[in-house]
């Protein structure tokens, strides 16, 4: 079996026009999605929620597997050090969550990292990947940073074009 070859992208904040998705923040909010963090919603009273939501979402991943345990989860995603509840952007449809975007905190690396994006089924297709990104790009300058970096199964292939259409690009890391 051939090696699969990862999508590695990287975007330079300083450089990204924030103006051009603005209108999908505002299309979600006249939906009435509203954006937050998990932060902003009491963070360890909510995992449970975190955590069905990106099992749902994960599995539409190209060659993602079984999904973890919600106790591996804890110990993997949320009880690390790079875990901030500032990072992770969370969309909702009034009390439902539709949708996710986790970036992890790796300032000492130089950068932030968007761990995942997902949308539940019946919200794709709103732009509510794009508002989320954006909305959650400031989690870079809380960082002190100003590179977001991804990584992809190659054959994900709509998430990867929205990412080079947000101005990822391609990268080259260790």
């Amino acid at each position: 079996m051939a090696e699969v070859r990862w999508v590695k992208l990287e975007l330079d904040v300083t450089a990204f026009e924030a103006a051009r998705f603005t209108p999908y923040v505002e299309r979600c909010r006249d939906a009435g999605i509203r954006l937050t963090t998990m932060a902003e919603l009491g963070d360890e009273r909510r995992w449970r929620s975190l955590y069905e939501l990106n099992k749902e979402c994960s599995a539409d991943i190209p060659g993602r597997g079984a999904f973890h345990t919600y106790d591996q989860y804890v110990e993997r995603r949320l009880a690390v050090p790079s875990y901030d509840p500032r990072g992770v952007v969370i969309a909702l449809d009034g009390d439902e969550w539709c949708a996710m975007a986790a970036t992890s905190d790796r300032r000492a690396s130089g950068h932030v990292f968007n761990e995942m994006t997902g949308v539940r089924a019946a919200y794709r297709g709103r732009g509510i990947a794009l508002a989320m990104k954006t909305y959650g790009m400031g989690f870079a300058a809380l960082c002190g940073v100003d590179r977001v970096r991804t990584i992809h199964h190659p054959a994900n292939t709509g998430v990867i074009a929205m990412n080079r259409r947000l101005g990822y690009t391609d990268a080259d890391w260790d």
